[in-house]
């Protein structure tokens, strides 16, 4: 991003995400959280903030010949750029940020 973006994306994404609106059990996967979010998806822009727009769950992306799936994808129409959620639960791992990298290449 420009710097310019980058502030105008700091001052429009919140930090931290509450997802209370969501109900899954405590034993759930990624995939059980993501149809959560779908089924919920007004409340979920809503959380997000001013902007968004919902391109898809399970999006894919063609890198390189692999075929890969992001988890959601969103356009922020003030931003003008993609917003790519990978979703995880439990512990950050280091490889979660390459595979990060490689959608954000991807979808650039």
């Amino acid at each position: 991003m420009t710097p310019s973006q980058a502030s105008v994306a700091s001052s429009l994404f919140k930090d931290p995400y509450v997802l209370d609106f969501v109900e899954i059990a405590e034993d759930a996967h990624e995939r059980h959280l993501e149809k959560a979010l779908i089924d919920r998806i007004k409340n979920l822009l809503l959380e997000l903030g001013k902007g968004f727009s919902f391109m898809g769950s399970q999006y894919h992306l063609d890198a390189g010949g692999q075929d890969y799936y992001l988890d959601l994808l969103f356009y922020h129409t003030k931003l003008h750029s993609h917003v790519v959620v990978d979703l995880k639960m439990g512990e950050f791992e280091p490889e979660f940020a390459g595979k990060m990298n490689l959608y954000l290449a991807a979808v650039d």
